[in-house]
């Protein structure tokens, strides 16, 4: 018997119970012995009938089958790494409508891929790691306090007399932009080899090569660009044009003050470094000592020591050595750091080109925690 008729046979039991009711009450009386039994036998069948549809309605939930359990759909940036590696794959079809910006030649992609490379360029480069960076938009002007011009004094104090004030002046820097750009090309028959991680190793490719040139421009900068150590100050001359003496170090050393020297370093060329393991006491002992525990494993007067291949080596007139605090550096990256996949314009060569661009400026903000040993000139 299908739904429909048991709720109709309800439905008619319920009505004439109902009439059962309405014929006692009208009449002002109880039910009668018939009336009675009449109305439980409708109440006992009414009943069977809601558990007749119940019945059906669990069996028909059973014949259902079940549903396949959805896929756990991973977070926006794993998305964003396969719909990388499928466009640089070239298997990207439909699905890169959503996840990138086409371009006539390529994709722009998006920012989660972008953040991923500075992440590794922050690893790689500790300079830039260590700068005091600015993620913003438009130029950024940093105030500083310049106690060069005076200083604020404190003095006792008697009754009745007028102190005399002292103080410096607020100066600020301004961090502008200059846009950078990083051109790697990856072969395609690494790409087409599917068990080659392709994402990691475009990563990794532009990250050194972002690294590379942001810690040049750090340490050494470009005129009328980014600026970078450039603008230290503090520095210490050494006699000749193409070695250094320890004398020379403690100097640079102790241009910093006490209070920034606790996170300090040096940074050289490897050739430097070279030249100053060589470097001996009194007594005969090495100053530049190899140490575990150290970050790149020498400590030179106790600080760490990091070589750097932007650095220039020891010649007449060049800055062969800074050291410091590299928080006295204020480097600004705009947030719109973007990368591109072009594939069909080297398509010719059989690579698929990648570009990364970047906009950034530096300058000293802080002169007291940086110096720099310049060489004898010629």
């Amino acid at each position: 018997m299908k739904k429909k008729k048991l709720l109709e046979m309800r439905a008619a039991k319920q009505k004439r119970m109902k009439e059962i009711l309405e014929a006692a009450t009208n009449e002002e009386r109880a039910l009668n012995t018939e009336e009675r039994d009449e109305f439980g036998t409708l109440e006992e069948e009414i009943r069977g009938i809601d558990e007749t549809i119940k019945a059906m309605e669990s069996m028909r939930n059973l014949e259902k089958e079940p549903e396949e359990p959805k896929k756990e759909e991973g977070s926006q940036e794993e998305r964003d790494l396969e719909t990388f590696e499928s466009f640089l794959r070239g298997t990207a079809g439909e699905t890169r409508a959503d996840n990138m910006t086409s371009t006539d030649n390529g994709a722009v992609i998006p920012s989660s891929i972008a953040n991923k490379i500075i992440e590794k360029v922050l690893d790689i480069s500790p300079v830039f790691y260590d700068a005091d960076r600015y993620n913003v938009k438009g130029t950024l002007t940093i105030p500083y306090y310049d106690e060069a011009t005076g200083d604020i004094t404190m003095d006792y104090a008697e009754e009745f007399t007028e102190g005399e004030s002292t103080s410096g002046k607020f100066k600020s820097i301004s961090l502008a932009g200059f846009l950078g750009r990083a051109i790697t090309d990856v072969s395609k028959s690494l790409i087409n080899n599917s068990n080659f991680d392709i994402v990691n190793f475009t990563i990794n490719r532009m990250a050194k090569s972002i690294a590379k040139w942001i810690e040049k421009e750090l340490l050494i900068g470009t005129n009328k660009k980014i600026e970078g150590l450039q603008g230290v100050t503090q520095k210490v001359t050494a006699k000749a044009a193409d070695k250094v003496t320890a004398d020379e170090i403690i100097d640079l050393q102790e241009s910093i003050p006490d209070v920034y020297q606790a996170d300090a370093y040096f940074i050289m060329n490897k050739k430097t470094r070279t030249a100053i393991r060589k470097l001996k006491d009194g007594q005969g002992n090495y100053l530049l000592n190899k140490d575990a525990n150290s970050r790149w494993g020498y400590t030179l007067f106790g600080k760490d020591v990091y070589t750097s291949d932007a650095m220039p080596e020891m010649a007449a007139g060049k800055r062969a050595i800074y050291y410091g605090d590299y928080k006295g550096l204020a480097v600004k990256v705009s947030e719109d750091v973007t990368i591109d996949v072009l594939r069909e314009t080297k398509a010719r060569q059989h690579v698929v080109e990648v570009l990364a661009f970047l906009e950034m400026d530096a300058k000293v903000q802080n002169a007291e925690m940086l110096a720099a040993l310049e060489m004898a000139a010629a």
